[in-house]
């Protein structure tokens, strides 16, 4: 609780917002599985642009939703370029925007693609934490709400 109690309180409740990584949504692929550089489609080449978004699709029967990722997790994201892995020098990620630079352009209709984990970035949702004290040495805190901060 004192730990949790002094994070809060640094972040002076919900004005700062903070890193979280959501175990249950934190990899370009499922949860359980291995990263790969072919997990996510990020962009196609055209000759020219080397500057690409991470992003996730989400998608079933009925709809599709992509996230653009905006905090990947250092030492973590691979690329491909046409289903060929790059070496990481030949490539530079931004970990505050999320943002991939390749230092050559792809090919026109070269597709490009990602693998990574990443945190969500986020702020309390309230400006204090309730806290029962139930004896001099435990103590019993309620859930503490989250709220996803929109780039």
């Amino acid at each position: 609780m004192a730990t949790l109690t002094a994070f809060f309180e640094a972040r002076l409740g919900r004005l700062y917002g903070f890193r979280f990584r959501d175990f249950a949504d934190f990899k370009s692929c499922p949860p359980s599985g291995t990263i790969s550089s072919v997990d996510q489609g990020i962009g196609a080449g055209d000759g020219a642009r080397t500057v690409f978004d991470l992003t996730k699709r989400y998608d079933d029967d009925q709809a599709a939703c992509e996230r653009r990722i905006h905090k990947p997790v250092e030492g973590t994201v691979a690329i491909a370029v046409d289903g060929v892995e790059l070496d990481a020098a030949v490539f530079a990620v931004d970990l505050t925007t999320g943002t991939v630079t390749l230092a050559t352009p792809p090919a026109n209709g070269a597709v490009v693609t990602a693998g990574y984990e990443f945190d969500v970035p986020v702020r309390f949702d309230a400006d204090r934490i309730d806290v029962t004290l139930e004896s001099f040495a435990a103590g019993r805190m309620a859930a503490v709400p989250l709220i996803e901060v929109r780039v």
